[in-house]
């Protein structure tokens, strides 16, 4: 790349191609480090000073958006801090201006009329800038510890299904009268509504057949679990051909980013997170022995190694600052709007890719650079996660 590099605009860095904008998001640290979690430059730290931190200073260097995740206890460490996701995102609602807060949310947590005048009270806190994102749980401990039923997998997104379809409704304002399997609702209305459009944005995770068939029949961003661009590429025409009312839906990545100034720098800084990773496999193990065996996301990940949470650098997003910005390019290309990033240690590794990653976005975008010959990069499968030496 030869056009000099800028710093990122601080006011809208939102990057325009062909009508179609790419964000760039930040994972919250509300439950500590997203690689590996005895990390000596990254101290565990879930509290609220430090999450308000993180989030003000992606929402100065121009990210887009920030993703607060729900759990009730600590998924890795039960022992150790996680940061509530409602509360915390109301928090930071009110002392942000520009970024986006989305806040995940597990339907059988919360009674859809309860979650629906939550989110409403949020979104006008934070005057429009609010985004709820179902998920549909994994950790069976968190609900059978408190005396919580953990229903089947696919009865989850049942439960799920009828739920967000009364939360849309009562987020538009709409007086509901439901009678469903789960739910009985009547006359049922809640004011104020959004006072600044017709509701909060919905995201969508998950990437089993009925998290597909929710997505597309109730949400606004399908957020895919990081992985190649073949297969992102797949999910996306899947969804894509189903039906659908209203709006295009749009689609999110997640992705752990390590971008150095050359490739080398970058695969040796990804086998040192391996190694530490290796400290935490007692903790990981635990860990796999609480989830439900059926959660699509765990079975893309056991694929191949990785780290990072939620697909983490099976994305691709390792290799010089070039490289980097032309995976994204070739990313957005092929449908993808939001980066929902990762990154460790998660300060300084913000900081870098806002200002060694945002220019080269905007000229790989307005340029094509991930479709130039000689782009050196293609994707296949897994393998570019790892060096062709491995890790050892």
């Amino acid at each position: 790349m030869k056009e000099p590099l800028q710093h990122a605009n601080q006011t809208n860095p939102t990057i325009t191609m062909n009508s179609s904008q790419i964000r760039f998001g930040v994972w919250a640290p509300v439950h500590g480090p997203r690689a590996a979690l005895q990390d000596p430059t990254e101290p565990f730290d879930a509290s609220w000073d430090h999450n308000k931190k993180i989030v003000l200073e992606a929402e100065a260097l121009g990210f887009d958006s920030t993703l607060v995740a729900q759990h009730t206890v600590n998924p890795h460490l039960p022992k150790s801090d996680q940061l509530e996701a409602w509360t915390g995102s109301a928090g930071l609602a009110a002392l942000t201006k520009r970024i986006e807060i989305i806040a995940a949310v597990k339907p059988l947590l919360y009674h859809p009329v309860v979650l629906a005048k939550m989110a409403l009270q949020i979104e006008n806190i934070s005057r429009g800038r609010f985004g709820l994102n179902l998920v549909n749980a994994w950790n069976r401990q968190e609900f059978a510890k408190a005396g919580m039923p953990f229903p089947e997998h696919d009865d989850r997104y049942a439960y799920g299904r009828e739920w967000i379809s009364i939360v849309v409704r009562l987020l538009r304002g709409e007086t509901v009268n439901h009678e469903g399997p789960n739910f009985q609702i009547c006359d049922y209305t809640l004011t104020p509504r959004s006072l600044h459009r017709e509701r909060p944005r919905i995201y969508v995770g998950g990437e089993s057949e009925p998290a597909r068939a929710l997505v597309a029949d109730h949400g606004d961003v399908w957020l895919i679990n990081g992985q190649p661009l073949p297969d992102v590429t797949s999910l996306i025409a899947d969804v894509r051909r189903r039906p659908r009312r209203g709006a295009g839906l749009q689609f999110g990545l997640s992705a752990f980013v390590i971008a150095r100034q050359t490739e080398k720098e970058a695969h040796d800084y990804l086998r040192h997170l391996f190694a530490l990773a290796e400290r935490d496999a007692e903790i990981r193990a635990v860990q796999r022995s609480n989830t439900d065996a059926k959660v699509v996301m765990f079975q893309t990940m056991a694929k191949s190694p990785r780290v990072g949470s939620n697909g983490g650098t099976a994305a691709g997003l390792v290799g010089n600052y070039d490289q980097v910005a032309e995976r994204i390019a070739a990313f957005h290309a092929a449908g993808i709007e939001l980066f929902m990033l990762q990154f460790q240690p998660l300060l300084d590794e913000m900081r870098t890719f806002a200002r060694e990653i945002f220019p080269r976005v905007r000229w790989s975008v307005a340029h094509g650079a991930a479709h130039r010959s000689g782009s050196g990069w293609t994707q296949t499968d897994d393998r570019t996660t790892i060096p062709k030496e491995g890790v050892t």
